[in-house]
């Protein structure tokens, strides 16, 4: 109750700095206004989790990583790579991610045509053979 009191008090200060009131006023007031708080904060608690329900996707999941582009589930925003950094906007690792959306652990949040340059890139550049190369 002291929460809804001091929301209360908030109020009715700033109503009592435009227009002259008794103490009575103020008081019956902070009463009144900390119950109607309180009541509301309650009614709220109880719709949402009656109305609690999973959260629709804007797309299929399995239709989010596409040729250009990558939609994040959470935001319906496209990218070509689905950060880790905006997925904490989310409050998402990317693990949490893909269990929440059901995608396989080795499955990349990257859109599909950058996936295969850098494959290609990483074919043409050969690393693993300049590391043998360098380690003999």
């Amino acid at each position: 109750m002291e929460e809804y009191v001091k929301e209360a008090l908030e109020i009715v200060k700033a109503q009592a700095q435009v227009r002259n009131m008794t103490e009575d006023e103020i008081s019956s007031m902070v009463s009144s206004v900390a119950q109607t708080i309180k009541s509301i904060s309650e009614e709220t608690a109880e719709s949402n989790a009656e109305t609690e329900t999973p959260q629709e996707p804007p797309v299929d999941p399995k239709k989010s990583v596409r040729e250009k582009s990558v939609v994040c589930l959470e935001c319906g925003k496209t990218f070509k790579v689905l950060t880790k950094r905006h997925l904490e906007k989310h409050g998402l690792t990317p693990v949490e991610y893909k269990q929440k959306w059901g995608f396989k652990k080795s499955q990349p949040l990257i859109a599909k045509s950058l996936a295969r340059e850098r494959r290609k890139k990483m074919q043409e550049m050969q690393l693993w053979k300049r590391r043998k190369s360098s380690q003999t």
